[in-house]
């Protein structure tokens, strides 16, 4: 059947590429939307993304945050309050501030100071994506990292032993990172102290208190006790934040429901289009559909050629698509857009265009299900 379906697809070559095109264009559209939300969403929680999380970890933050890029101030006394909850091994303390940072040139750029105490820096960055430097140099007075990616949209070059300024105040760049950007922000990771001074921010403010827990304890039951004796703030699991983060944003900028729109519109189209013209092309080769009926072919093996034709115009339309989305991952990197194409999205985008495709061809499936072998002659 394969060989028939082939020729059939050979013989009508004008809508047969009509068909290709539809697929590949919907698939590429719709791998293309998805991939850059995905890559947003993974920005929107990058804070969490990229801090060195261990399982028994919570992120105490003020009880009416649900955002981990927008979070009110504590009492700096917490600290030392929730590190005396029974199972809590440390807290510490982080600074979250935002600052104007001004380049030799002239040239500002308006940032946010992540501010951990050294050595853990348990905001990170982590080594993975740590470009040049290393973390322990951010200890130093005035040292803070700087993201690869963001010296295109600053207008300026950034090395490691940069001289900048932050609030009118002298600084350096001792680390580069790369893809560590933050959703709306140009972070810079430094110490607890440097990120004090250098943003003002009062000694008796913070922003999230990182507690450890002992191995043994439950997770659950020791955020239950932060909570209930501390009601002003909440205990988060950092996954649990990082997914509230990316649901806070997607709901409040409408983002979610944008991309949405694209993705189904595309699928839509791309279902009747090839529907239409699948069926525009069953009509044409009508009279040999209808000579496979006389001489004996049943009405399901003439069913089974139009979709063994849907398959494999799917199949051309699919890995057409994913040249192009490969070629668009790459050319994205360079200007720090990260496209992820995991097997899991390759195989659902695949699991789409069949979808797309076989399901337009039952347009022609009706059509010829209904043919009397008789009425072509």
């Amino acid at each position: 059947m394969l060989p028939l379906a082939w020729r059939f697809i050979r013989y009508g070559k004008a809508k047969s590429i009509g068909i290709v095109t539809a697929i590949f264009i919907s698939v590429f559209l719709i791998g293309q939307q998805l991939s850059l939300l995905l890559f947003l969403m993974g920005l929107m929680g990058n804070l969490v993304g990229n801090a060195p999380v261990d399982a028994n970890d919570l992120w105490v933050i003020e009880r009416q945050s649900h955002n981990v890029n927008q979070l009110n101030s504590l009492d700096t006394r917490l600290v030392q309050q929730v590190q005396s909850v029974p199972g809590v091994l440390t807290a510490q303390p982080v600074v979250l501030a935002n600052a104007r940072a001004t380049f030799l040139d002239g040239k500002t750029a308006g940032i946010t100071l992540v501010g951990a105490p050294a050595p853990a820096f348990l905001m990170g960055p982590v080594e993975a994506r740590i470009d040049s430097g290393q973390i322990a140099e951010l200890s130093h007075p005035m040292k803070v990292s700087a993201e690869y990616f963001n010296a295109r949209s600053w207008d300026t070059e950034l090395f490691q032993g940069k001289p900048i300024e932050i609030n009118g105040k002298s600084a350096q760049v001792a680390v580069i990172t790369r893809n560590a950007q933050a959703f709306g922000a140009s972070v810079m990771y430094t110490s607890l102290e440097n990120a004090r001074y250098l943003a003002d921010v009062p000694i008796h403010q913070v922003h999230i208190i990182i507690v450890k827990l002992a191995a043994e304890q439950q997770k659950e039951q020791i955020a239950a006790r932060i909570q209930q004796l501390f009601p002003n703030v909440q205990a988060w699991d950092p996954e649990k934040l990082r997914k509230s983060t990316v649901k806070e944003i997607l709901i409040s900028s409408n983002m979610g429901l944008s991309f949405g729109t694209l993705v189904v519109f595309a699928m839509i189209s791309g279902f009747f289009i090839i529907g239409l013209t699948l069926y525009s092309s069953a009509l044409d080769r009508i009279r040999d559909y209808g000579t496979l009926k006389a001489i004996g072919a049943t009405t399901w093996y003439v069913n089974r050629l139009i979709m063994m034709q849907a398959l494999l115009y799917a199949l051309i339309g699919y890995l057409i698509a994913m040249l192009f989305l490969w070629g668009f991952k790459f050319g994205a990197a360079s200007g720090g857009l990260k496209i992820d194409l995991s097997a899991g999205f390759v195989l659902f985008l695949l699991l789409v265009t069949l979808v797309i495709s076989v399901g337009g061809s039952l347009f022609a499936v009706r059509k010829i299900s209904k043919l009397e072998p008789a009425s072509v002659f």
